[in-house]
């Protein structure tokens, strides 16, 4: 249930709008950068292994 938010609703709903959209790119971001960082060390690793 929503309390009653008057005359403030319209900035307090795109507030909460506006942040739920802002945490996931940053969730979205994070994982594409971890993908990433796990993609480059695995490379790195290939490369060593062999080489003793």
């Amino acid at each position: 249930m929503m309390p009653d938010l008057g005359k403030y609703a319209d900035a307090v709903l795109s507030a909460y709008g506006g942040t739920i959209l802002l945490l996931l790119l940053l969730v979205i971001f994070t994982l594409r950068r971890g993908r990433a960082a796990r993609e480059a060390l695995e490379s790195v690793e290939k490369r060593i292994k062999p080489n003793g």
